[in-house]
């Protein structure tokens, strides 16, 4: 931070206890969070609750949770609380924070930050400069007694006063949460969410018409853009990628404005996460992982919210790590921990178009080991199948429910991929969002190797690989996979004679994967451990791990 006063002195230091919201621990425990946080043992006495605690959602047993009357409260950060109560008409998602000082008391804590701003020359320039310069500020003013604050309150003045100034205001506390998939503001009146395990949930927060329109002015205006009710419309990337989608106005939006903000989960979720969650089993992951490594193209297919970029992100993950890979969407969603990665997006609403097709034949010229492509829609299909082709393998999303529906989508405009060249899409992965009592929940249905187009039938062969058993809520592997022992066994060098060794490495490999999903589900300690099996070869993690000798996985998350 670069800090200019006129007579030369330097700036007090922060008052221990005035800590930054954004450095507040998270507490791993109940106790320890009623202890740090007053407000929080407040609600708790208040409500007489006595919710199920965790520092991680997606440590939870959620087979074991009975959904339908799940009652959990959980940290974000920031000093808030999300206390989760499932039932009912619709679900509830209660922000507990701070108690908010009055306006007055802000605005006039603005009044003496600007004043001593121009008097003393300050200059600060990041968010986190910033916020050091407000802490200095505050301290002195504080302690001068120009702004009296009871020292109990002074956490809570800062954190709200640094959410309105260098924050988002009140969708800051839904920003926070990394369970959460979208925010969604209808017009005046309460905000929704929906939460990766919960579903759609009703929060407690509500916001008036004339809130929402200074808001998304404020927003608007942040970010460079004009918002107006000659441009109603806008798409706004937030710095951690989330997506903020905008429609100003009750000309057309009936309850006023309103706004809907896709989320982007600062950590991806890995495909331990998802076998932890039942989306998959370890099989599938180990038989992903082995092709990711000789290179297969594969499109998850499924409905809208069934999960598939989520999946998608998570099988990527398992590419071999010195791979060059190239991601090419319309919203950053993709996020890979691989250091030769190239990440493109379009450009629709300024300047002179850049459309997805424009890129993925500049991706061609890049000479990329995979080729991520966020969703084939239109004539972007032809290039990525033709990129297929030429030896790039493509992974990519598609709205298809079965695979007749996935081959009339690919050879039917817009897209019109010649019938001929669809057999070079190895994997046709169906994931949707399924109903199990009383709860909905994503699940891959079926994992189909793609073995060639019929001309005479007018249709795709095709092997199943991995079947869903509702009955025992499973994915069911039927024994062989002709992508294995046609692709791997001939990449190793190996004969037939191989075969009971290839399927004993995938087993291997499943074995590793149960271990991750049970106790280090995270993506990072799912990287760490395919570095390390590129690294020592399968055997040797398989035998470390049984051993309970695991130096690589360092993340506790």
């Amino acid at each position: 931070m670069r800090l200019q006063l006129k007579n030369g002195e330097r700036p007090r230091k922060v008052q221990e206890d005035l800590i930054s919201p954004y450095e507040y621990e998270i507490p791993k425990t109940f106790d320890e969070a009623l202890q740090k946080f007053p407000y929080l043992k407040s609600y708790v006495e208040t409500n007489g609750l006595r919710p199920i605690y965790t520092a991680n959602p997606s440590e939870l047993a959620l087979d074991a949770l009975h959904l339908s009357t799940a009652d959990v409260l959980y940290p974000v950060g920031l000093g808030i609380f999300v206390h989760v109560k499932v039932g009912g008409e619709i679900g509830k998602y209660n922000i507990i924070e701070p108690k908010k000082p009055s306006q007055d008391l802000l605005d006039k804590f603005e009044d003496i930050l600007a004043k001593e701003i121009t008097e003393r020359s300050i200059v600060a320039e990041t968010t986190k400069e910033k916020e050091q310069a407000i802490f200095e500020i505050f301290n002195r003013v504080v302690s001068s007694g120009k702004l009296k604050i009871p020292e109990s309150e002074r956490r809570d003045f800062i954190y709200h006063f640094i959410r309105e100034k260098l924050g988002h205001g009140i969708i800051d506390c839904f920003l926070a949460d990394p369970w959460l998939e979208d925010v969604s503001v209808p017009g005046a009146g309460k905000i929704y969410v929906v939460h990766k395990f919960f579903g759609s949930l009703e929060s407690n927060l509500e916001i008036s018409k004339e809130e929402i329109d200074t808001l998304l002015r404020s927003i608007a205006e942040r970010y460079g853009k004009v918002l107006s009710y000659t441009h109603p419309i806008l798409d706004i990337h937030l710095p951690d990628g989330s997506r903020f989608n905008i429609v100003f106005g009750e000309d057309i939006s009936i309850r006023g404005s309103n706004f809907t903000i896709r989320k982007f989960p600062k950590e991806p979720i890995s495909v331990a996460h998802l076998i932890r969650w039942r989306t998959i089993s370890e099989m599938v992951a180990a038989y992903m992982w082995m092709l990711l490594e000789v290179g297969v193209s594969f499109f998850m297919c499924g409905e809208t919210a069934s999960g598939k970029t989520t999946s998608l992100n998570a099988f990527a993950g398992l590419i071999r790590p010195d791979a060059k890979i190239v991601s090419i969407e319309e919203t950053p969603e993709v996020n890979l921990a691989h250091k030769n990665w190239v990440r493109e997006v379009t450009r629709l609403h300024t300047g002179s178009k850049v459309t997805m097709f424009d890129l993925l034949k500049a991706a061609l010229r890049q000479r990329p080991d995979y080729i991520i492509v966020g969703e084939i829609r239109g004539e972007e299909g032809q290039i990525a199948f033709q990129a297929i082709e030429t030896g790039h393998p493509v992974i990519s999303t598609i709205h298809a429910g079965d695979l007749e529906t996935l081959f009339q989508r690919l050879t039917s405009p817009p897209i019109n991929v010649p019938k001929t060249h669809i057999n070079g899409l190895n994997i046709a992965i169906f994931q949707n969002r399924i109903k199990r009592g009383l709860k909905l929940v994503r699940r891959v249905l079926s994992v189909n190797e793609i073995i060639g187009y019929d001309p005479e039938e007018n249709s795709l062969n095709y092997l199943p690989v991995f079947l869903y058993d509702a009955d025992r809520d499973e994915l069911r592997f039927t024994g062989s996979s002709f992508l294995l022992e046609a692709k791997v066994l001939p990449f190793r060098g190996w004969g037939t004679d191989k075969l009971p060794k290839l399927y004993e490495e995938l087993r291997m490999r499943a074995e590793i994967l149960r271990f991750l999903s049970e106790n280090y589900p995270s993506f990072r300690d799912v990287w760490n451990t395919v570095v390390e099996v590129e690294n020592r070869g399968v055997e040797e993690v398989y035998k470390n791990i049984k051993e309970g000798n695991i130096p690589w996985i360092k993340y506790r998350g």
